[in-house]
């Protein structure tokens, strides 16, 4: 069978609407540091196409191919050692969280969560997780993985990568209570994480009053949520924002949302959320409907690599949850993220190959 066209279709909209609005929300940001306005959609434009040549490879291949121990643990080995890379690379505005290849600045965190998927898929494919026996090496993989990006240091990747796991794990045959304990375990850890830095502890204050410093560490959180108000229902017009005009930091990347709220409105941003829950629903379709339990849980996975970091990006630019510098897939600016989001929609699309 064809890969689904739904989704296909879906992946190619979210691509190109995000091709569009990082053009808007990045032209100025490429002008104030005296380059082209097109400079960051020229380089994106080229991991797009780099990474819709690796989503149509992997969609158009047998995801079974991949249920092979020698190739799950050579792709999970190769997330260590390029996380162990990222460690020990100089650091970039005191953080080694990318690996310099060749002239590139890759970030191993974002393929990172693709090889824990396909790692977890395998495991949990061969034995059911519904014994704290079975659990102890999917929650290894997991929790080494977090605590290599954790010390980059990157609490928000971390986090989103131990929400995935868990995820991929309940899928796979856990119950709620030993969930229960994994998250008992889990929220001291992560508050402690929180309090183990400065400007994660400043984050949470801002996160419960943004406009408390304004200036100050509030100052990202209040424009985001100024742009948002004022694009109103219908939003100012395409490419006619004001706070991207360097008021808001980040709005090519991490805020980007906030963009799309100011310029589209209330209508636009919620359509745009509305085609990523399209897309998260299609893509569970599709993987629970697979012929066995490995493309189940691999096409699941990979939907949920893209759609849980899509929602706390949501969240985060709405002031419903603290910042968590996590970007919106197929919109934000970045290579790394861009090609691993398209290769994730591949192993959906080649999962639903195979579906009868």
């Amino acid at each position: 069978m064809a890969p689904d066209l739904p989704l296909f279709l879906l992946t190619l909209g979210l691509l190109v609407f995000g091709l569009v609005m990082l053009y808007s929300a990045s032209a100025i940001v490429a002008d104030a540091s005296d380059r082209s306005p097109s400079y960051f959609l020229g380089r994106q434009s080229v991991w797009a196409a780099l990474g819709c040549l690796a989503m149509i490879a992997v969609a158009r291949s047998d995801y079974r191919l991949l249920n092979r121990p020698a190739v799950v643990w050579a792709v999970y080995g190769a997330v260590i050692v390029s996380l162990f890379a990222a460690l020990l690379s100089p650091s970039i505005n005191g953080v080694h969280r990318w690996v310099q290849v060749a002239g590139f600045s890759l970030q191993p965190s974002e393929p990172a969560r693709l090889g824990l998927v396909l790692a977890l898929a395998h495991l949990l494919a061969i034995q059911r997780a519904d014994s704290f026996r079975t659990l102890l090496l999917p929650l290894a993989c997991t929790g080494f993985l977090a605590s290599l990006i954790y010390l980059q240091p990157d609490l928000g990747t971390a986090t989103l990568l131990v929400v995935v796991g868990a995820a991929v794990i309940f899928l796979g045959g856990a119950r709620l209570r030993h969930l229960a304990v994994l998250t008992a375990v889990c929220v001291p850890l992560f508050v402690a994480g929180v309090l183990a830095a400065d400007y994660r502890v400043a984050r949470i204050l801002t996160f419960l009053d943004p406009f408390r410093d304004p200036l100050g560490d509030g100052f990202q959180l209040s424009q985001s949520l100024i742009a948002l108000g004022s694009g109103g229902v219908t939003g100012v017009g395409f490419a006619a924002s004001r706070q991207k005009l360097l008021y808001l930091p980040e709005p090519h990347s991490d805020f980007v949302f906030s963009v799309v709220g100011e310029e589209l409105g209330f209508i636009g941003a919620g359509l745009v959320v509305v085609f990523f829950l399209l897309f998260t629903i299609r893509g569970l379709v599709v993987s629970c409907r697979a012929p066995d339990r490995f493309g189940m849980l691999l096409g699941a996975g990979a939907t949920l690599t893209i759609a849980l970091q899509a929602f706390l990006n949501f969240s985060v630019a709405t002031a419903i949850l603290p910042t968590t510098g996590l970007p919106l897939p197929f919109v934000s600016a970045g290579g790394s993220a861009l090609v691993t989001t398209l290769l994730a929609a591949g192993l959906v699309l080649s999962v639903s190959q195979r579906v009868p």
